[in-house]
């Protein structure tokens, strides 16, 4: 079975579903009293016949609105800078990739701008490449070469030489530190890396290893938004009932014109946060990273999540293939899934597939529910568990809406961490804890710029010389993705 293309179903937006972009009288704003529906049924609907008149609206596309997201997954926090900055903790261990093995004793390793080698003299380390594993201790390491490449040398001795001759020449080598070696009566490490004569700045050896951290920021945008009707329209009585989302109802047409714009830029309060981008090489905009732009920058993707199959494949293999991923990552054993609607029916049947092993709801703690099913059900989650994993799942009507990301089609859902993160705030000095996503909207003791709304001109109390009501909306705000890395996001490249 297959759908026409018409503005139902898809194709392109019909007139009647986009709002007019400009304040105009239109041929669509009205109805003929002085004809009907077809042809001959001329002068019928006011002269002759009386109609059946329902007054109240019908909701051909029931709830409009798309906000809500941000709300179930983080906080909105004030701010009162141009720009928030935040630290995230690197990594505990010493690894690097991308490493060469210049000889049979000798292994060249790339180095970031800045950074010195963490390896030092003594430290035994397992060296891998084209899954050949061996293991070695660091008998010295080199003064760092500025390049480009950046790098330095470590001269090792392994513990079966005749394995390091199968892998010399390798440039995609790994390495990682698992301890060190010492033999009886020698001095500790720190003596064994002493700076190297006549280095500076960079070009010196490490003694002993500092915590490092990098650091990540964004700005706010300022969002507007603006409804104006004349005076005289203000007091026009309608016959088609309107009601907005503060319980008005009325005859009043302007009531509906104004709740619609109000509702709209809420709206657009969130999707701004989910799709803003920073401003690149050559913009002249100022921009702001959203939740899409910072998972593609810091985050993982994942393209063309698999419909179902067997255990082991299609959807459970992918879905294995993204755990195993987490799992090299902070591996945070609660995480939240927001899905277009196919990928919420391969999650479905993923799950269906898995013989109750892992779906079993009993399984799942619902710890952000309060440990409450019911709750979870109530805010339309379903829960499963798999491996060591929690994962709470639901649709996200912003990946189905016609009028938004569902007439795109290319973002299939979001994998978003659970909780929150310990991070170093620079104004308090010290480590607090935020959700792994949360808004930072501008205010003070003077303006709070969250949501503002202020009305002008000569309904009401009149403040203008203008014989209007204008209403202006506001908000200046960022999104804080912290922790992108232990995020996923779901793409359709076919």
């Amino acid at each position: 079975m297959s759908f026409a293309n018409n503005s139902a179903t898809g194709g392109a937006f019909p007139p009647s579903l986009i709002p007019a972009g400009k304040k105009q009288a239109l041929d669509t704003n009205y109805l003929s009293f002085n004809g009907g529906n077809n042809p001959g049924d001329s002068d019928t609907f006011a002269q002759q016949y009386l109609p059946e008149l329902y007054e109240a609206e019908i909701e051909r596309y029931g709830n409009r609105t798309l906000q809500g997201f941000l709300r179930m997954v983080g906080a909105e926090m004030p701010m009162s800078s141009d720009q928030v900055i935040w630290s995230e903790q690197n990594r505990l261990h010493i690894a690097y990739d991308g490493c060469t093995i210049a000889s049979n004793t000798t292994i060249t390793v790339p180095l970031e701008a800045g950074k010195n080698c963490a390896v030092r003299a003594g430290a035994t380390i397992v060296i891998s490449a084209d899954l050949i594993t061996l293991k070695g201790r660091v008998k010295s390491v080199s003064a760092v070469v500025a390049g480009p490449p950046r790098v330095c040398t470590l001269t090792i001795d392994t513990y079966k030489v005749q394995n390091m001759a199968s892998i010399n020449g390798k440039t995609n080598a790994k390495i990682f530190v698992y301890g060190s070696e010492f033999g009886k009566g020698t001095q500790g490490m720190e003596a064994a890396n002493t700076a190297i004569a006549g280095g500076v700045g960079n070009d010196q050896l490490v003694t002993a290893i500092t915590p490092d951290f990098t650091q990540f920021s964004n700005k706010p945008i300022i969002i507007k938004d603006f409804y104006e009707v004349n005076g005289s329209d203000t007091a026009q009585i309608g016959w088609v009932e309107v009601a907005t989302e503060s319980g008005q109802s009325g005859f009043l047409w302007y009531l509906k014109a104004e709740s619609e714009t109000r509702l709209r830029f809420e709206d657009y309060l969130e999707m701004a946060m989910v799709e803003a981008e920073k401003k690149g090489a050559g913009s002249a905009l100022d921009g702001s990273e959203g939740l899409f732009a910072a998972i593609e920058d810091r985050g993982n993707v994942y393209n063309d999540f698999a419909g179902a199959a067997a255990p082991g494949s299609g959807a459970l293999g992918d879905f294995d293939t993204i755990l195993k991923q987490l799992d090299t990552q902070g591996a945070i054993e609660e995480n939240m899934l927001f899905l277009s609607r196919q990928t919420a029916l391969d999650f479905d049947d993923m799950i269906a597939a898995m013989n109750g092993a892992y779906a079993s709801t009993g399984a799942v703690s619902y710890g952000l529910f309060n440990n409450e099913e019911d709750m979870a059900l109530n805010f339309g989650f379903s829960g499963f568990r798999r491996g060591s994993y929690d994962f709470y799942k639901t649709d996200w009507k912003y990946l189905n809406d016609f009028s938004t990301r569902g007439n795109v089609g290319d973002i299939d859902g979001v994998l978003i961490p659970a909780g929150t993160s310990t991070v170093y705030d620079q104004l308090l000095g010290t480590n607090i804890r935020r959700p792994f996503l949360h808004v930072r909207y501008r205010a003070s003791e003077a303006d709070d710029r969250r949501m503002k709304t202020w009305v002008v001109g000569s309904v009401g109390a009149a403040t203008t010389g203008l014989d209007a009501m204008q209403i202006h909306f506001l908000s200046e705000r960022l999104l804080c993705v912290q922790g992108a890395n232990n995020f996923v996001l779901f793409k359709s490249t076919v």
